[in-house]
């Protein structure tokens, strides 16, 4: 650290060292640092600075910093603030982005660190804070806004605060009430349920009920009676009234400004990265977002100035109060500064870019995830991404003109640089049915109507399929590892076999490379283990040797093995397969680098030098995930609705499987592919068109982030995503088999769990509702055996008497009971002994009943057939479409927890009790010991523990030892994504 930082403030000392959050509260113009135990707790009379540390490609540290500024704070401690966030900033190098952040009108990325929201208390350190626990319970009214993250704010108790377009919650002391406004957003209905599940855990002690009331639906008996008692009785609620805080800025085009002496001028020309100079300050308005742009050679207090220019800036235009305004360091641009210029040349390393003190990492492997039968063992430390199950069947074609010709078995793992390839492998992944991958393989030299060709017979081949397959888009030199692991071996050859590329050749007037079985070929081999073994035709001559890497040299009826100086077993292992794969049973001439013979070095044309240089494979970056927009009006007419400046992209930031909404289209970029990921409730008219809003997205990364035109591209719709998609999210598979719009999904997974839905309505089917409640009841009594209360979701009291029960809620609450993941809260899910085991028993026989008489009756005309209507439903939360109720596959669900049951019974719960302790991160070696040291628990220990869950090696630490190496909790680590544990485990030997 410089003499020049340590001067600055002492609150400051050590910052940024780990990821994660820091924050100061401004006490008396100083920055004090807040207990982690207060965050996400931010007073109205305060401001705030928040340091949210990531880890960025290269292994380097990123930087946001936010300066929270409360309503009622003074002018003078919202200009402390902000003086502070710079001086913070120097300490940190001077690298990071800053941020304003206006209580109500807080950045997306900002709300992300505390999700499900913030809600901001009275007081402050000047007036006093006040504390819930003092005063008696206040009925609070909030209106929800937000579909990923959410911006809760307190508006009057009166009904004249409701309106037809808003999500509220209002909070009372027995029970929270959602009510949702007739032309509410679906999603800010969903994402609503979170935040009342939020209130309920912290302010009711996860105790109080829940209702549901829709906007224009009253019954005086049920919960939406009560709701309106509270108001005063029911009466028209009014229009939407827009206030000042619901001003929306327009984005508009950018305008450049130069800053200097804290004069704001316009710069005159065509915005370009060219016009920032690095040693001057710049404001680049967009509108909706003003951001400081500033030099890296410039000078704290002219940073400091800059900023102040651009709070005047604002204020002099009048601009909405949520107009966002961000500071940034040249060489640290975010994609949305730089998404306004038309491209963003890739200059020099930005100083720092490259001095991390973490390392990023990327794909790694999915627990229980891989090639089965694969004996073979990568080298140690070797990232392993998440590979397809083995033992699937694989069909390939060659596309030859307007039809795709299949490939003999033989041939299989043949690519053809000229041709271009359909390839399907289908397999079994956990309990689903088949799966399928199809990807078209695309040659290097292969033709662009081919190309085409091939992309419009693979989704004629998914469509028959009902869509269920993930496609890919792949290029030559850009397989990825789940692609490459399912050819063992695969071989790109030199040349083509199709006609089209024959005829192309040919007018072209050039010579016909394309390997033969009696052409001189060579052959680079690389990789080291299943999923990155390869070999790649180069030109058969000396230069194109390397010392790091084997070879093999087809002469006539000869093959050469050429092992470089510095090349690996497993690479001769391989070349040795290769040889084998091209021809089989032919006798192997071996040669080792510097003690080749003459007839090899003649079959290459004399001996030349050659590199030893080792290949560097590419910086591996965090993903990001990304919403898009584009003009609907314009998706039919022609591909108008694909121009440049239509087209734009929002991140989500720190992203979850929630964040997947079942009505939208999401692309998540990992640097090393793209996914677009399809929800089951999009518009067909945007499904057609996802491979070109992948293409667009694409070319709009190559010229901002530098990504590989010819980057692996994905299409994956909810419900099917592979192992290689999955693992970048932490994946509770129930969420994506919950079926319904955002707010049914999220009500059913929230609510369903533990609770039981009072339905009265009847279909003149008594036997049916009749089972169903002794199933629910028995449901209730094994898993909540204290529990007397129902979410009460829905109580409408209708004659109808007979509606089938959401039954996969009950099944959701099987799932969890006997696999709760990491950090499940479920109370009452741990078994008590073998009368618990006998009642989970007794539930599960129940429900079996229940689903092998659903399945009696009118299989043909299932709910989920046909998607719920809105209109038709007084909560959407009872909807009979919540979930797919195919009976076989739920009787078959059923038997298998019922199997689990009784084994854990006859264990007298002993495995559901261990299996729940080890999840939380409490272990047991089966022998009372519970803790090892690290020096044992390594995976190269000298001295190794024996009998525990070698998957799960870092559970067996001490609290203390865990929080001295991993940084964090055992509760914070078992929060991350699957991929970050993994990483952080690899990085310490613990995998």
């Amino acid at each position: 650290m410089s003499s020049s930082a340590k001067a600055l403030d002492p609150a400051f000392q050590g910052v940024g060292q780990r990821p994660g959050t820091e924050i100061w509260r401004i006490e008396n113009f100083q920055p004090v640092p807040l207990p982690k135990s207060d965050h996400g707790k931010f007073y109205m009379g305060d401001s705030y600075i928040v340091l949210q540390t990531t880890p960025g490609k290269g292994g380097a540290y990123l930087y946001d910093i936010h300066f929270w500024i409360g309503k009622d704070t003074s002018q003078d401690e919202a200009g402390t603030a902000a003086i502070k966030t710079v001086e913070l900033d120097a300490v940190l190098g001077g690298r990071a982005v800053q941020h304003r952040e206006l209580q109500g009108h807080e950045s997306d990325k900002f709300l992300s660190y505390f999700k499900p929201c913030i809600i901001p208390l009275e007081g402050g350190v000047a007036t006093g804070f006040k504390k819930a626990e003092e005063e008696a319970f206040e009925i609070r009214l909030y209106v929800c806004k937000g579909k990923r993250v959410v911006r809760l704010k307190q508006v009057p108790f009166a009904r004249s605060s409701l309106n037809h377009d808003d999500v509220f919650i209002l909070d009372t002391e027995k029970k929270i009430y959602q009510f949702n406004g007739a032309n509410s957003n679906i999603q800010e209905r969903g994402k609503a349920l979170e935040v009342i599940q939020f209130l309920k855990e912290k302010y009711h002690e996860g105790t109080c009920d829940v209702a549901i009331v829709d906007d224009g639906k009253l019954d005086t008996e049920s919960d939406s009676g009560e709701f309106w008692v509270l108001f005063g009785g029911f009466a028209p609620i009014g229009k939407k009234v827009a206030n000042e805080d619901d001003i929306i800025p327009e984005t508009t085009p950018a305008k450049l400004y130069s800053i200097t002496d804290g004069e704001v001028k316009v710069v005159e020309g065509e915005l370009s990265k060219g016009l920032l100079e690095n040693n001057k300050c710049y404001l680049l308005d967009c509108g909706a977002e003003i951001f400081v742009w500033v030099g890296r050679v410039t000078q704290m207090e002219e940073r400091k100035a800059a900023s102040q220019a651009a709070e005047e800036f604002v204020a002099s235009q009048n601009r909405p109060k949520a107009t966002r305004l961000t500071r940034l360091i040249q060489g640290y641009e975010t994609r949305s500064f730089k998404s306004n210029f038309d491209s963003w040349p890739a200059g020099s390393a930005a100083p720092g870019a490259e001095e991390g003190r973490g390392k990023v990492a990327a794909l790694l492997k999915q627990q229980g995830v891989g090639l089965k039968g694969m004996t073979k063992s990568a080298p140690v430390n070797e990232e392993v991404p998440p590979l397809l199950e083995g033992g699937g069947k694989m069909e390939v074609w060659c596309i030859n003109g307007s039809s795709k010709t299949p490939l003999p078995k033989e041939d299989v793992g043949k690519f053809y640089s000229g041709d271009c390839y359909i390839i399907l492998y289908t397999y079994h992944s956990g309990d689903r049915k088949e799966d399928y991958l199809l990807c078209c393989w695309f040659g290097n030299d292969s033709l662009e109507e081919d190309q085409k060709m091939a992309a419009r017979l693979a989704n004629t081949m998914s469509n028959s399929l009902k869509g269920r397959p993930v496609q890919g888009r792949i290029f030559q030199g850009k397989e990825p590892p789940q692609f490459v692991a399912l050819f063992q071996p695969i071989v790109i050859l030199k040349g083509g076999l199709s006609t089209g590329y024959k005829k192309s050749i040919a007018e072209k007037g050039l010579s016909d490379e394309t390997y033969t079985a009696d052409s001189v070929a060579l052959f680079r081999i690389s990789g080291t283990s299943v999923h990155n073994d390869k070999a790649v035709q180069v030109d058969a001559v000396a230069t194109s040797l390397n010392s790091a890497e084997c070879f093999l040299l087809q002469s006539g009826s000869s093959i050469f093995t050429w092992h470089g100086n510095q090349s690996t077993f497993e690479q001769q292992q391989l070349a040795a397969k290769i040889a084998e794969f091209l021809k089989p049973g032919v006798a192997l001439k071996h040669a080792k680098e510097g003690t080749e013979s003459s007839a090899f070095w003649f079959a290459l044309g004399g001996k030349q030098s050659y590199t030893s240089k080792k290949f560097s494979p590419e910086t591996v970056r965090d993903p990001h995930l990304f919403t898009f927009s584009f003009n609907k009006g314009d998706i039919s007419n022609s591909e108008s609705w694909l121009i440049p400046w239509k087209f734009q992209v929002e991140e989500v930031y720190n992203f979850s499987q929630d964040d997947l909404l079942t009505e939208d289209i999401l692309i998540l970029d990992t640097h090393a592919e793209v996914f677009v990921w399809v929800g089951q409730s999009v518009d067909p008219k945007e499904k057609q068109n996802v491979f070109d809003i992948g293409q667009k997205y694409i070319e709009m990364a190559v010229s901002l982030d530098g990504l590989s035109p010819s980057v692996p591209l994905y299409k994956v719709t909810e419900g099917n995503e592979p192992s290689f998609f999955t693992t970048y999210f932490l994946w509770d598979p129930i969420k994506a088999t919950v079926q319904g719009n955002s707010f049914q999904k999220k009500a059913a997974l929230l609510f369903g769990l533990g609770h039981h839905v009072v339905e009265e309505r009847s279909n003149g089917n008594q036997g049916g509702p009749t089972q169903r409640a002794s199933a629910l009841a028995a449901l209730s009594s094994a898993f909540n055996p204290s529990s007397g209360k129902s979410s009460h979701l829905d109580r409408s009291n209708g004659s109808n008497q007979g509606g089938t029960t959401q039954r996969a809620s009950a099944l959701a609450a099987l799932s969890s009971a006997f696999n709760s993941s990491p950090g499940s809260k479920t109370p009452g899910l741990r078994p008590s002994g073998t009368g618990q085991g006998s009642q989970r028993r007794a539930a599960v026989a129940a429900l079996s009943s229940v689903l092998t008489a659903e399945k009696k009756q009118t299989p043909e005309t299932s709910p989920s057939r046909s998607p719920p209507s809105e209109t038709n439903l007084p909560a959407e939360v009872k909807s009979e479409t919540l979930f797919e109720a195919e009976g076989s596959e739920g009787v078959a669900e059923v038997k298998e927890m019922e199997e689990t049951a009784s084994v854990s019974e006859s264990n007298g719960g002993e495995d559901s009790e261990r299996k729940q302790d080890t999840e939380h991160g409490e272990s047991d070696d089966g022998n009372g010991q519970s803790t090892f040291s690290y020096d044992q628990l390594k995976a190269h220990s000298d001295n190794p523990v024996k009998g525990i869950d070698f998957k799960r090696r870092e559970a067996y630490l001490s609290d203390e030892e865990f929080q001295t190496i991993f940084g964090v909790t055992k509760e914070a680590f078992y929060k991350m994504p699957k991929w970050k544990q993994d990483m952080q485990k690899k990085k310490f030997d613990l995998f």
